[in-house]
């Protein structure tokens, strides 16, 4: 993809648009319900009260809202880890929503989340500038990361129980196939689903939030086009997941330990 630095580019995210984004259609028709419930429903006939128990009620306006919101930011991070929103490039809202086929205003509300998150900034009267980060910052995040999480899951290796540990499987299991998928944004999601799973047993939600944010910002490209880690790397990364998870139900301290500083070590 040729990024763009005026209003007029865009991202090519046409996977996403295609097997996620149906929502200009239910926008419209959740529209035309609520317009028939207002002509049914207006000043003259809600005052005599003339509506039946059988009407199914219409969402709120902000629902739908924020359903469409929610879904164009999962989009917009799945591109920025995948690459098609390239470091130091300008997008405008109203070009990527009409790549999503929705009004400019979800996109932008969904920018600025991205811009609370750190991953873009707002350029004045053009839109949103992906941030341009270097191998200094991903170092830095995989500091406090492993400052974060290696104490809590050397706790956790010595107070969950086994059977807790291998609930986990089927989530480990989840990296591998993603990492075989080769897909970046794929394997970033799937990892950090297993971060998270693990560090949900700490019972610490604070913890849980901080960590996630370090991680998915740990996932953003790097500055000069830099390419993403290739399949080959994925899997290495994933089967520490299952190797570590495997020292987690035996028990093995010195193996967890190893294998989770290894783990940020390798900027994972």
């Amino acid at each position: 993809m040729t990024p763009s630095t005026d209003t007029s580019g865009g991202v090519p995210v046409k996977q996403a648009a295609q097997s996620s984004f149906r929502v200009p259609s239910q926008m419209r028709a959740s529209d035309a319900g609520r317009a028939r419930a207002e002509a049914g429903t207006g000043s003259g006939s809600g005052a005599r009260g003339e509506h039946t128990h059988s009407e199914v009620p219409i969402p709120r306006p902000v629902v739908q809202r924020a359903s469409v919101r929610g879904q164009i930011l999962d989009a917009l991070r799945t591109a920025l880890v995948a690459g098609e929103l390239r470091p130091g490039a300008v997008y405008s809202a109203p070009a990527l929503g009409e790549r999503f086929g929705v009004s400019a205003t979800p996109v932008r509300e969904a920018m600025q989340q991205l811009a609370l998150e750190g991953a873009v900034e707002v350029v004045p009267n053009r839109g949103f500038r992906v941030v341009e980060r270097g191998a200094r910052e991903l170092a830095e995040l995989a500091e406090v990361r492993a400052l974060i999480e290696v104490p809590v899951v050397l706790r956790l290796a010595r107070t969950v129980p086994v059977e807790r540990w291998a609930e986990l499987r089927p989530v480990a299991e989840a990296t591998v196939r993603a990492a075989s998928s080769g897909c970046p944004a794929t394997y970033a999601e799937a990892d950090r689903g297993f971060h998270r799973a693990v560090l949900l047993l700490s019972g610490n939600e604070q913890l849980v939030q901080i960590s996630e944010d370090l991680h998915r910002r740990s996932q953003w490209p790097l500055v000069g086009g830099a390419a993403a880690r290739g399949r080959a790397d994925l899997i290495a990364d994933a089967a520490e997941h299952t190797a570590l998870l495997d020292a987690l139900i035996a028990r093995d301290l010195d193996v967890v330990r190893g294998l989770v500083g290894g783990h940020f070590a390798g900027g994972a």
